[in-house]
Parts: structure tokens; sequence; C-alpha cells
């Protein structure tokens, strides 16, 4: 498979850091030598200087034998452009478009079905402000995923002490689960990662990723004693564009939103555009401005600043605070947006920190995956059948692991 990459900053290093170990073909288009030097010397893949809107580029690059063009610079006209031409050179070739300015968000199925005919639109902000309410319609979920078009969850909680599972071995485990049989896919401990096999333990303190059926999720949840509880306060730190998309988001719902912005400028550009909405100008590290605003009755604090340092300082003072009223959701108080991925033991489990370009690589990747290549024919989806064990398999083995094979039928 052949992919073209228009645009070498972080959103396209990482996807062509995925597709490189894939063994795909990727090409990588850039103005900038320097960001071209980087993806040449880490990461194997072919680079070629130039716009990626130029039609010249693009058939130097390939495009005609192409089946993915992805136009991820930071500029929206480029990107647009890029996929024109791409779709003039090669109609069949399937292009995903980083988009990122509101203006656009209500053209977007004008670009699907007209010209330039974008497949797939990856706005960065939107995406994150989907990664928050997933993660919030989990209870005391630390990370959340889908597969399947969401029917399969893939989720990340924390044992708590006094869980029923806790110093329980793995093959034990259907003594307390009853019919509820989750899939424990990992195991993080003291930052190690463990795939665990029938003789490990659940220890209190680990984060432990399962995989679900979507319909069985709250019950599964529930094994791990974690469950839902309503959604009815949340504070924003940070009254940027996802701040105002999450806002609108849950102001909708009917959650009593409160949002802190330190611009007094963007306070009032906040003021006019939500309606409903308790817009604070203040500093989202001001202990004394949280405790007036009763940061300990919030059921989630979310930190949106582009500050990293700001959005640390605010979620560990609301993860400090959040223990002074017991809730289920006191483990999963805090939402903080980072753009590196270190922090992890200070952060512990406590909460996900999405980014602009983690939740854009993962939307691209899911986009492109979803369609079958255009040089195989589509076939339909058969599920996987268990075949039982022969007789000959032992029965005490039997008895303590599932043997037998998994098929297609």
């Amino acid at each position: 498979m052949k992919i073209i990459i228009v645009g070498a900053g972080e959103v396209g290093y990482h996807i062509a850091s995925r597709l490189a170990v894939e063994n795909k073909d990727v090409v990588v288009i850039d103005r900038n030598p320097e960001a071209l030097r980087r993806f040449a010397d880490n990461v194997d893949v072919q680079v070629i200087p130039g716009s990626g809107s130029s039609p010249q580029i693009l058939e130097e690059a390939g495009i005609r034998e192409a089946e993915i063009l992805l136009a991820v610079t930071d500029s929206d006209e480029a990107n647009l452009v890029a996929c024109l031409m791409a779709h003039i050179l090669s109609p069949t070739t399937k292009k995903l478009a980083r988009i990122r300015d509101a203006a656009y968000d209500k053209f977007h199925d004008t670009f699907r079905e007209n010209a330039p005919h974008i497949d797939t639109i990856i706005n960065p902000e939107i995406e994150v402000v989907k990664t928050i309410d997933m993660l919030l319609s989990v209870p005391g979920a630390v990370e959340v995923g889908e597969f399947a078009d969401g029917r399969v969850k893939f989720v990340g909680i924390q044992i708590d002490p006094d869980s029923r599972v806790a110093g329980v071995k793995l093959v034990n485990l259907r003594e307390k689960t009853g019919t509820i049989r989750p899939l424990i896919a990992a195991v993080v401990r003291d930052e190690e990662l463990i795939i665990p096999r029938g003789k490990d333990r659940l220890l209190a303190g680990d984060l432990v990723y399962l995989i679900c059926e979507d319909s069985k999720l709250i019950e599964t949840l529930a094994v791990f004693d974690k469950r839902a509880e309503p959604l009815r306060r949340a504070m924003i730190i940070g009254g940027g564009r996802i701040g105002l998309r999450l806002a609108t988001l849950l102001h909708e719902r009917g959650v009593s939103t409160k949002i802190v912005e330190k611009s007094a400028d963007h306070c009032a550009r906040l003021a006019e555009e939500l309606d409903g909405v308790v817009v604070l100008c203040g500093d989202g590290s001001d202990q004394n401005l949280l405790a007036e605003e009763n940061i300990q009755d919030m059921d989630v604090v979310v930190t949106l600043t582009d500050d990293e340092e700001t959005n640390i300082l605010a979620s560990l003072l609301a993860t400090r605070w959040a223990p002074a009223r017991p809730s289920p959701r006191s483990a999963n108080s805090a939402i903080l947006r980072s753009c590196r991925p270190s922090g992890s033991s200070l952060w512990s489990a406590r909460g996900f920190r999405p980014s602009t370009r983690s939740c854009s690589t993962s939307g691209a990747a899911k986009s492109f995956r979803r369609s079958p290549s255009r040089a195989s024919a589509p076939r339909s989806w058969k599920p996987w059948r268990w075949r039982p064990p022969t007789s000959s398999a032992s029965p005490s083995r039997a008895s303590t692991f599932p043997t037998g094979r998994w098929s297609l039928p």
C-alpha cells in the first residue's frame, strides 16, 4: 500500500512512524528541508521537498499509484488545495485532510460530496472533545478506546484497595465476576507493562486494561467496583477553541458548567457565545479562585490551557481536593490536556492526557483502516467461532484454562 503524507509536522511524523513499522510504502512531502531531514534520519520513508499542492510534486510522489493521501500541514487552505489536486490527478485515491478552523465545520459534508471530495476530515479539536466525552461516559476510566465502530471497548481502570478483585488470581477471577468474564489484556504495575497469565494476581494500584463488548461495559466495570454516576457539575480551565467546544457540549447535555479563562478579551467572547455557562476571568492555577468556586464539589475538572505547567498544577489541585467528597468519580476528577507523553508517574492513574497530536493521529489511523484496499475486493465480515477441545485434552488443564482454537466458520 502506497501512502502520501503532505506535511512533515508532529502529526505527519507520528502517522509516518506508525505506517513505516507496518512496512507501508510512505512518501512525505514538505517545504521545510529540516523537517524532512528528521524523517529521513529516523523513519524508513521517502521524502520529497516541495509543496504538497503542486501537481508536479504530487506526480513525482506517485499520486496515481497511491491509495491514500493525508494532508496534515498546519494550513487548512494548503490541505484543501492538496486534496483538490490529488482528486484531479487521481480520483480513486482516498483523501484525508486536517482542518482546524471552526469556520469550515458546516462545510465538511460539502467537501465530501463535492470537489475536492475529501473522504475524511479530521479536526484535532473535535477529536480531543470526542475523546474527553468518551472518557466521561465510562465510570472510573483512565483511558478509553474502541474497535469495530464502537461495538468493542478497550478500557483502562485502576484497581482500588477495597476492590473485590484486589489480590485475586486471574484464574480465579470468575469466582468474583460470576457470569461476566472480562478479558484482561494488560496490566501496568510500577510503570512496568505486564501481559497477564492465569497465575498472575490483580493488585491494588494496578492499571488494568480490559476488553469487552460495548453492551456489557457497565456490567463489566461494576465487577471492578466502578459504577456509573450522573455528571452534574464540570469546570473547564482554559477558554480556547477546545474549551469552547467542550463547554457547549456539556451545557447541551444539562451539565452545570463553569469555564475559567485568564484573558479578559477571551472571557468577553465566551460570555457572548455561551448562554447558560458561568465564565470566570482568572488564573486556573490560583488556589483561592478554585476554592471560591467550590472545585471540591465538581464531578470533573478539565484543564485545556496552552500552558502545560498550568494544566498540571490545576489538575493536581483538583485531585488533591477530590477525596474531600467521596464519589465514584473522585478517582477520575481531572482530565489534563498534554502535548508531551512525559509525566506519567506524576499523573499516575487519576486522569487522562489527551492531546491534539495523539487524537489526530488516532483519528487518521482509524479512518484509513476502516476502508478496504482498492486492490482487494471487499468481502463480507464473518464472525470467529470457538472450536471445542479435542477428546485428548487434559481434564485438569481444561478445567483451568479454555483449550481449543479460534477459526473462521
